[in-house]
């Protein structure tokens, strides 16, 4: 999919991937990536792919954690700094900017030129908008270099199942079947959840919410 359509629905602000109020299922499953409260406090670095500026990164920063996330749209990054009130220093690098603050770093440019030595160590990732904002024969690319720089951390993956044919993506239709040929080889997965998506992904067709946990 071309860089510019994504811009294009930035600047257009036609975003209604973007959840106002955060995603119910990451706090529901949030355990999975955070531990629990019983468990040795340690410090989470959660890595959030084609983040845009969902309002999940305020909830996991209110966690305790540092969030690393990557994202193609200036404009999708410079608002969600200024949604959560904070200003930011900015740095050019020779594949985009990065723009941090506290615990908080979000690359700008293509993901896939970001490296394991850019991203650094993360102990999670938290896929809501990754994998079904891509075609199928993206992928598998995408996949192969998330494991890659990640070290195969554990991920945690909400996607949606619904009927193709009925409504062109983005965001796809990525059943289990997908994510078990994407991971399997690398990753334990469990499903953790299929529950009915109230309303139909965006009005129009009926779809499922599917979670997926995944650990070497």
């Amino acid at each position: 999919m071309e860089h510019s359509f994504w811009h294009s629905k930035w600047q257009k602000n036609e975003i209604g991937f973007h959840e106002p109020k955060g995603n119910a299922l990451l706090v529901k499953y949030a355990s999975f990536l955070l531990g629990d409260e019983a468990s040795e406090a340690s410090l989470k670095r959660i890595f959030v792919p084609l983040c845009g500026k969902t309002r999940d990164i305020g909830w996991l920063l209110s966690q305790g954690c540092d969030v690393v996330g990557a994202e193609l749209s200036e404009l999708a990054v410079i608002q969600l700094f200024e949604e959560l009130d904070v200003k930011p220093t900015v740095t050019t690098t020779a594949n985009g900017k990065i723009y941090a603050k506290d615990s908080l770093t979000i690359y700008v440019g293509d993901i896939f030129k970001l490296t394991p030595t850019d991203l650094g160590e993360v102990t999670g990732v938290y896929d809501r908008a990754a994998l079904v904002a891509l075609p199928s024969p993206l992928r598998e690319q995408y996949a192969a270099h998330l494991m890659a720089i990640t070290q195969c951390a554990p991920q945690l993956i909400i996607s949606f199942e619904y009927d193709q044919n009925e409504m062109a993506g983005p965001p796809f239709s990525v059943n289990e079947d997908t994510v078990l040929s994407l991971y399997s080889d690398n990753y334990t997965i469990n499903r953790l959840e299929r529950s009915v998506l109230k309303g139909g992904l965006k009005g129009k067709v009926e779809a499922d919410n599917l979670v997926f946990a995944l650990h070497v």
